[in-house]
């Protein structure tokens, strides 16, 4: 049996919300990036996962505004990937780091990207990094 609206409420009001996350999971993409002149010669398929960590503020008014767009940073993520070229995934890395938290609620980002189609035998290979905001 469904609880009412009401009950609901009273259960979330008698909570503390403690974390909240926003993710970016299997975007797909294909880009310049690598070392050798070889890699570089043609776009790279890409997967980029990214979990950030948010400030846990719940909405009130059921207002995108008072949450981190996904929409909003999942374009940044692409646009920014695809509009660069890099060498390193380390260094595509750190930039997206820079892009996500150019959102002013987001306090962790942790990154993961893998390049899909560089070796046949291994379904993907990469890094992975986290960074915390600064809190001065």
């Amino acid at each position: 049996m469904s609880k009412a609206p009401s009950e609901k409420n009273d259960a979330a009001n008698r909570s503390t919300l403690l974390v909240q996350r926003t993710v970016i999971r299997d975007l797909t993409l294909s880009c310049s990036i690598g070392v050798s002149d070889e890699e570089r010669a043609r776009a790279q398929r890409l997967r980029l996962n990214i979990e950030l960590l948010v400030d846990p503020v719940p909405p009130l008014e059921d207002n995108i505004n008072e949450v981190l767009d996904y929409g909003v940073l999942a374009d940044a993520v692409r646009a920014h990937c695809l509009a660069t070229s890099f060498r390193l995934l380390e260094t595509l890395a750190e930039e997206l780091a820079v892009v996500c938290f150019g959102f002013s609620r987001v306090r962790e980002t942790k990154i993961r990207i893998e390049k899909l189609d560089r070796y046949a035998d291994i379904g993907g290979i990469g890094i992975e990094l986290e960074r915390r905001r600064d809190t001065e």
